[in-house]
């Protein structure tokens, strides 16, 4: 058994928490702030290492062919290879083009514009990694229209390339240019808008569906029992977003501070699962998040029904 087989392994017996009955979480250890993808009919899951802070300085990824089983890949990158990079890697967030991989995170927690921090960039060759530094410095190294750079989102819209990120209770969008060192201006010679929706607080995502663009964030604190997710829906992918409502919450009989999400789609048909993470009732401790999933369902009018936490969770097997 090699040594990632020993780490993956180890965390389950300490853990104790993935068995036969329940993929809920779906996998072991403390993750958190999931990105979930599908590479090449695969699906894999990006997240933060929930650690203190001055732990996280690696980021680990996990694949499967079916949501239930997932393959461990240790440390695609870290801060041996992030130079600025000191502490806080979070909220990994990635996309491809051209037979390469873009790999997005926040590093540092910066407060100022004083500190060196901020948003990077990463790429590699294949969705496990290794990933390299792309610029040997943040993207977004500063504060703009008050959002702290840190929970970016890349969204593909056609031909153009949207990142949405932001704390503090901000949330700003800029165009980015053709190989993510940089952003374009807008029309109006902006650089960062905000598109901050009622009660946003971080941990922005989007997707359409039907030709309406779903517009995500987190709200409360992420250590406490109003941590949530909400939602807008929109005609363009810079908003207006207009809060339609609160669609995952924590369980007091499954689990503590659900939210800080992401979302995939079957490719092979209109199923939708929402990634998450949540707090173990048994935990306290802040850093104490595992990675779930939970089936997305829409009503007749577009609209998302609220999710209902499980340990249950999904068995893509049994759905398709």
């Amino acid at each position: 058994m090699n040594f990632k087989k020993i780490l993956f392994v180890a965390a389950v017996i300490f853990c104790g928490i993935h068995s036969e009955a329940q993929n809920n979480p779906v996998f072991p250890g403390w993750y958190a702030d999931p990105e979930g993808t599908v590479f090449d009919g695969k699906y894999w899951i990006y997240p933060t290492y929930s650690a203190p802070y001055e732990k996280q300085v690696f980021m680990d990824a996990f694949s499967s062919d079916d949501l239930v089983n997932w393959e461990y890949h240790h440390r695609i990158i870290d801060t041996s290879e992030v130079k600025w990079a000191e502490k806080a890697m979070w909220a990994p967030a990635i996309i491809s083009k051209e037979d390469k991989y873009y790999l997005f995170f926040a590093a540092n927690d910066i407060q100022s514009d004083e500190e060196l921090g901020g948003i990077g960039v990463a790429v590699a060759d294949q969705p496990q990694g290794p990933f390299k530094d792309l610029l040997g410095e943040p993207l977004i190294g500063k504060f703009h229209n008050g959002a702290q750079p840190i929970d970016q989102f890349v969204y593909k819209d056609g031909d153009d390339y949207y990142m949405f990120y932001g704390g503090w209770r901000h949330c700003n969008v800029a165009k980015m240019n053709d190989d993510f060192t940089d952003f374009v201006p807008f029309e109006d010679g902006t650089v960062f808008k905000e598109v901050t929706p009622d009660k946003y607080v971080e941990g922005p995502f989007m997707f359409k569906r039907d030709g309406k663009y779903y517009f995500m964030w987190s709200e409360g604190g992420w250590t406490g029992p109003d941590y949530s997710v909400a939602y807008a829906i929109a005609d363009s992918p810079l908003g207006p977003f207009e809060r339609v409502g609160t669609i995952l919450k924590q369980d007091m009989n499954i689990a503590t501070g659900a939210g800080h999400h992401s979302i995939i789609q079957n490719p092979d048909n209109d199923d939708y699962y929402i990634v998450y993470h949540r707090r173990p009732l048994t935990e306290t401790d802040g850093n104490s998040r595992v990675t779930c999933i939970e089936r997305m369902y829409f009503d007749e009018d577009g609209f998302i029904k609220p999710v209902i936490i499980t340990n249950e969770g999904v068995d893509l097997t049994k759905e398709k």
